[in-house]
């Protein structure tokens, strides 16, 4: 069952937190290809310094003003695609980024998508923002996509729910800002789960 706009529309660390056991889906060329999410991440409003909305809006963060349920796709080092999902409400800029995935479906794409070291480990196929969107085929082409329509070819997928002492929150990964950016326990993951990025 496809998640819908309600469970995106609620407290972004909220989200964050059950995100964790749910599925990503990419549907490429007629493949499902899919995930478990294992680790998420939250950004919330223009007053966190580590969120791409401490600027106010600009071009490259415009989806993350859009409305619950909207993919937030952006680039970085020039090389590597991120994923978000949107949250909280319309006008309000927050999001979670997927770090990892534990790969259910479509392992066969995602290890020629991601080439060589997919090959080896199947833990190294989806752990890590920029691993997971290579090996699902995402990219800035998705930003802005609404993960609730109908016949959305990348959505989200209700999984089993993910018992709070599995559950570790701790501080974000390779933030900048002030020190409640660098501090704030708002990264969520699976304990003890081999696909969680670091």
């Amino acid at each position: 069952m496809r998640l819908q706009r309600a469970f995106f529309a609620r407290h972004t660390l909220s989200v964050a937190r059950d995100l964790l056991g749910q599925r990503l889906v990419r549907v490429l060329d007629g493949e499902r290809i899919s995930g478990k999410i294992v680790e998420a991440e939250a950004y919330i409003g223009e007053d966190d310094e580590a969120s791409h909305a401490s600027p106010g809006p600009t071009e490259r963060n415009a989806s993350m003003y859009g409305p619950p349920g909207q993919a937030y796709v952006y680039l970085i080092y020039g090389m590597y695609h991120c994923f978000n999902v949107v949250t909280d409400r319309q006008g309000f800029p927050a999001a979670v980024l997927i770090r990892a995935l534990e790969p259910l479906e479509g392992l066969d794409l995602m290890r020629e998508r991601r080439g060589p070291v997919g090959a080896r480990d199947v833990t190294q196929l989806t752990s890590g923002p920029g691993r997971l969107c290579q090996a699902l085929g995402i990219d800035r082409r998705h930003d802005g996509v609404d993960l609730c329509a109908s016949g959305a070819h990348l959505f989200l997928e209700a999984g089993e729910p993910v018992p709070d002492p599995a559950v570790t929150a701790g501080p974000r990964v390779n933030v900048r800002g002030d020190e409640t950016a660098l501090t704030a326990p708002w990264r969520f993951y699976i304990e003890g789960n081999p696909h969680v990025s670091r």
